[in-house]
């Protein structure tokens, strides 16, 4: 089942139909360890599809409101490897090489919820960075108490030239103004997500396909229980909170984003997140 976040509340889509929930707080709604319960039963008022679809086509944002994001890095072999490549010139490259390793994963802030675009807005490069691209990656909707509760689309939009620079430049590299994208909706599940479950990327620019990419999520060495056991290790989430659990999909040097690029992530299981580039 899929819950939408819309301009006239919050729409459910189940395996047998749409429910639409007008006066429901989005933070009070998802922030829920008996989430795929809740919306199982019959709450709100039924609507027809097409509606529903209309309603998803015009009024769609990012399923967000009070969460902070956060984000983990280098779990996945590719992406130690591509961090290693771009550091190496600023002596940090094995420092991704030993956290890939260790014990403790690397875990950083993202954004928070005013720097979050939904599904069709755009989003950002920096003007001060040369190498820009993005990082399609599954996002755990995770609970005030810990539990993982849903699972959505991420786009962590990534200044490869600034962090390639210094790996203390991290936070300039990945937080800032339109870095972040989520949606278009929250996949609830009463199941573990799917081994077999694939990312898909593709970048297109001018009506052209400029690159792709794919890898399963089989791929992540960690656990998404282990990634968020230690970010709720001593902050709290008084409403929830995503956790990006990192890309295996890393554009080589030759590739960077471009002003009215097309960014299109597709997970199996929830859908299509498309941003064009600003």
């Amino acid at each position: 089942m899929k819950i939408y976040k819309i301009n006239s509340g919050i729409l459910i889509e189940r395996t047998t139909d749409y429910r639409i929930v007008k006066v429901e707080d989005w933070d009070h709604f998802i922030n829920d360890d008996h989430l795929y319960e809740k919306i199982k039963k019959d709450i709100g008022e039924p609507i027809e599809p097409n509606k529903a679809q209309e309603l998803i086509a015009k009024e769609i944002e990012a399923p967000i409101q009070g969460q902070e994001v956060w984000a983990s890095g280098v779990t996945y072999y590719s992406s130690k490897l591509g961090r290693q490549e771009e550091s190496k010139d600023a002596g940090g490259g094995s420092f991704y090489a030993h956290v890939y390793e260790a014990e403790r994963p690397e875990i950083f802030f993202k954004s928070t919820p005013h720097r979050v675009v939904g599904p069709g807005q755009k989003v950002r490069i920096r003007k001060d960075s040369s190498w820009d691209v993005p990082e399609p990656e599954l996002t755990l909707l995770i609970s005030s108490s810990g539990k993982i509760i849903g699972y959505t689309v991420g786009n962590d939009m990534s200044s490869r030239s600034i962090e390639g620079e210094n790996p203390l430049y991290l936070p300039q590299a990945k937080s800032y103004d339109g870095s972040t994208a989520l949606g278009p909706c929250i996949l609830v599940t009463d199941k573990p997500l799917s081994r077999d479950t694939k990312i898909n990327l593709q970048i297109t620019r001018a009506g052209k396909e400029v690159f792709a990419g794919v890898v399963g999520i089989d791929q992540i060495k960690r656990s998404f229980e282990e990634l968020a056991g230690f970010l709720y290790r001593e902050c709290s989430f008084p409403h929830g909170s995503f956790l990006m659990t990192g890309t295996g999909i890393v554009p080589g040097s030759d590739f960077t984003l471009k002003s009215k690029d097309i960014i299109s992530i597709t997970i199996d299981g929830i859908g299509v997140l498309e941003n064009k580039v600003e």
